[in-house]
């Protein structure tokens, strides 16, 4: 079982609320070591944009039934890995316990968890998340490595935007209101953690992406 801290910061009444320091400094070296595993059958690849073919600055693979992928035909989940063709692996049982841990127990486990890896110089646009079947259910993202400056918005891309230090260990909740903020990663800070053996930043971004069976 994970140990994680449960104290959170509640960023905005209704909203999204950020869990600092959430994983100590072991669970987060386990995570990683577990995380390179998988890699090796299910590698990194480089996104591109739906319209221009331009490549995204961050590489990503995904674990779970549904994975994000983008490129010239959309934005969109699917059930494989776009260059190998196998199916994703199943969602790392210690990331699911930070979604249990975090969230109300009524919510459904994810079936959708996106890995991004940010290097030094990498940076993520204002966008929402919205590509999945139902958008009330919370969005979770793990932090791990160097400090990033993420950018949290409202539900109108001109809306007044606030910038917070996501460091390695914390978990970001986007919920209620902010389920759907336009957010974003400003920079990554180099040197702000020696949890990676690279300068960079290992993003989970944990999703309920299909539609859910009532029972």
């Amino acid at each position: 079982m994970i140990e994680i801290n449960r104290k959170y910061i509640e960023l905005r009444l209704g909203g999204a609320v950020l869990f600092k320091e959430c994983l100590p400094l072991d669970a987060q070296q386990k995570l990683v070591l577990h995380l390179r595993e998988l890699l090796v059958s299910n590698p990194l690849f480089r996104p591109t944009m739906p319209k221009t073919g331009q490549p995204l600055s961050v590489r990503m693979t995904n674990f779970g039934s549904l994975g994000w992928v983008s490129d010239r035909q959309g934005y969109r989940y699917q059930a494989s890995h776009p260059e190998t063709g196998h199916p994703w692996p199943q969602i790392p049982h210690p990331v699911l316990e930070i979604w249990q841990a975090c969230l109300p127990e009524d919510t459904p486990l994810p079936d959708a968890c996106l890995m991004n890896w940010y290097d030094a110089s990498a940076r993520m646009g204002l966008h929402q998340d919205r590509d999945e079947a139902e958008l009330n259910w919370p969005v979770l993202s793990v932090s791990l490595g160097d400090t990033a400056i993420f950018r949290l918005g409202g539900r109108e891309r001109r809306a007044k935007t606030t910038s917070l230090k996501l460091e390695s260990g914390d978990v970001l909740i986007l919920q209620g209101e902010d389920r759907l903020a336009f957010h974003g990663v400003d920079r990554i800070i180099p040197g702000t953690s020696t949890l990676l053996d690279a300068p960079g930043r290992i993003n989970l971004t944990l999703r309920v992406a299909g539609p859910v069976q009532s029972v």
